[in-house]
């Protein structure tokens, strides 16, 4: 695992269908700014001089949790279980999974 292409977020930008489209450098080289603007969460983890979210001690807060549940870009659980994970040193990481939107 690259720990460059760690995000911020929890995403492993090494797998990111978008790095190679957008030659994206991932979250620790871009530092805030990927190719669709500017990230607030990764804004946040750099302002507390985080490598990522999972050393911040209000994992996961309103900011993160937001993302997590976002109907579009949210996940199953696999960021937040990542961000455990390298917080504890493990070099391992989920591929998300796009969120399962409950038809009405």
């Amino acid at each position: 695992m690259d720990k460059q292409m760690i995000g911020m977020c929890g995403t492993y930008c090494g797998v990111c269908e978008w790095k190679e489209k957008t030659s994206c450098p991932g979250c620790q080289a871009c530092q805030g700014k990927p190719f669709w603007g500017e990230c607030s969460i990764a804004k946040c983890s750099i302002n507390n001089e985080y490598n990522h979210c999972g050393h911040c001690p209000n994992l996961p807060c309103n900011k993160l949790q937001a993302a997590f549940n976002n109907k579009e870009h949210g996940d199953n659980g696999e960021r937040l279980i990542n961000l455990k994970n390298w917080a504890k040193g493990k070099e391992t990481y989920l591929k998300l999974r796009t969120l399962k939107i409950d038809k009405e």
